[in-house]
This record gives structure tokens, sequence and C-alpha cells, in this order.
């Protein structure tokens, strides 16, 4: 199942997509006897609630995705944990030893945006950074959670990039701050459930594109701490639950690191795309 969140004329509405490119989607909207809630609110029910979801909305007009807006899939998750150094040549290339514990700060579901959604370079700052990465969504809660049933208390995954105010990031060795500008974490377009992928989402292939270059590409296979483990992890020290989001980290080629160093700017499009997931495409805007 893909699940979206969309707006069409001030009305928000649920919808799902037939395919990995499809370009169409049923949608329930607000107010209407098919609507099932928001997927904030369905995510909340795990699996059975999507499902649930999905024979309510299969009986809806289909509408193409053009005249939708897209919201991000979750538009005010309970936690969303970013990982940091997830990939070994990321790493390298930003100065660190391959770390033996994942670096691990937040984001605000106030930074978060949907496909399409203009991502905006601040104007205090030009070092506007992608990083694209893959957003690991739970849908059971657990503690102290072992790797070998970590999986279980995945939900789904979507796409995401990173959007990073690289001077602000390294003023604080927190990072905080950089990573959590308005309108800054592009999420979606999709949710896709787990039953959709390979276990733990490996194996995929993730590349990023800003202008049409490829300026990333990596499996899912070469994080470090993958989905299992990363969940474990993460359990030891609070409990994650349903709508809580991973996002699991970039790999080399961020413009950071580049020479001479590579910023987004206005009129530039950034896309992020995850094999069996989804494209996520972003223009960039001056605030």
């Amino acid at each position: 199942m893909r699940f979206i969140s969309v707006k069409r004329a001030g009305v928000e509405g649920t919808g799902m997509v037939n395919g990995e490119h499809g370009t169409s989607a049923k949608v329930a909207w607000a107010g209407t006897p098919a609507y099932p809630g928001s997927l904030d609110e369905l995510v909340k029910g795990g699996l059975p609630a999507l499902k649930a979801a999905s024979a309510k909305i299969a009986g809806c007009t289909e509408v193409a995705l053009s005249e939708l807006e897209l919201l991000a899939p979750l538009r005010n998750p309970g936690k969303i944990i970013c990982i940091g150094l997830n990939y070994a040549d990321h790493s390298k290339e930003s100065g660190f030893a391959t770390p033996t514990y994942p670096a691990i700060f937040s984001r605000y579901a106030s930074s978060l945006m949907g496909a399409g959604a203009a991502m905006i370079r601040p104007s205090v700052s030009e070092q506007l950074d992608y990083e694209g990465e893959m957003a690991v969504v739970i849908g059971k809660a657990g503690r102290h959670i072992p790797i070998e049933s970590a999986l279980e208390h995945v939900l789904g995954y979507s796409v995401f990039n990173d959007g990073s105010v690289r001077d602000y990031q390294m003023k604080s060795g927190q990072w905080t701050i950089g990573k959590n500008f308005d309108a800054t974490g592009a999420f979606g377009p999709t949710l896709v459930t787990a039953d959709e992928l390979p276990p733990g989402a490996k194996g995929l292939k993730l590349q990023t594109r800003l202008n049409g270059q490829v300026v990333q590409e990596a499996s899912t296979d070469d994080m470090l701490f993958d989905v299992a483990t990363l969940i474990s992890l993460l359990s030891a020290a609070h409990t994650l639950q349903p709508g809580d989001v991973i996002v699991s980290g970039t790999p080399a080629g961020v413009g950071m690191a580049r020479k001479p160093q590579l910023w987004m700017k206005p009129g530039d499009i950034c896309e992020v795309e995850i094999e069996k997931v989804g494209l996520l495409r972003t223009p960039i805007a001056a605030e």
C-alpha cells in the first residue's frame, strides 16, 4: 500500500497511489463518509488501521496527482530522530572517523514540507545543502527492542531530504539549529508499507540529483547501522511510538564536502529517489 496526504481547494484528503510510478491516486476527502482520517491519525493504529483505510479509499474517485497539493505524509510525528554519519564514505568526506555508535539528532515537525513544495534557503545563509535519506515510520510501540524482532515495529518507509544549513549547523556541536530551519525537511510523497519492500528496505538504490546531475548514489545496504539495528539502539533510551520517524542517514556527495562547495540556490530542483519507495522532487526558493 502506498499512501499520500494531500490537499485540494483547502480540503485535506488521504489517498492511495497505484504503483511506484503512479500518476494518479484515489482520494478520500475530509468531511465525506469514506474519509478514514489523516495518516497522522491512522498510523497510531498500525497496519490494521491502514488496511481498513485502504478498503474505504478503494471506492473513491481517482484524481491526477498534478491536481493535488502533496503534503508531508506525516505532518506531526511524535519524534523525528535523525541519524548522522550512517554511511562510511560520508563520515570520511565529513572529516569524522567511522562511528561505532550512530550520531543522533532531532528534527522538529515545524521544519517539514511535502513533495513539490519549495525548500526555503533562509535569508541568513547561502549554505543550504542536500542530504538524500530513507525515512522509517514506526507502527508498533516498543522499548528495549531486540534486533531480531525490530522489523516487526516498522510500519513503512518514505523518502526524505534533510536540508541542512551548514554554517548554522557548525555553530553548535549539537547540529540542531542547522537542521531545523523552517521548510527544510522535505518528506514524501508516499508512505509505502513495509510489505511492499525487502525486509529492512535493504538493497535499494538511493540517488540524489541536483538540476538533473547525480550528486549522491548508494545502496541502503551501505548503511553502517541498518534499520533493525537503529530501532534496537534507539529503543534502549526511549519508547518508540507509532508515527515516530527515523531518518536513517545520507551517503557521500553532500555539497559541503565538494571542492568547490556546492550549495542549493533559488531556482534549483533537487530530487531524491529511492528504488521501490518513490521520488521526492523539491524546488528551491529564497526566503
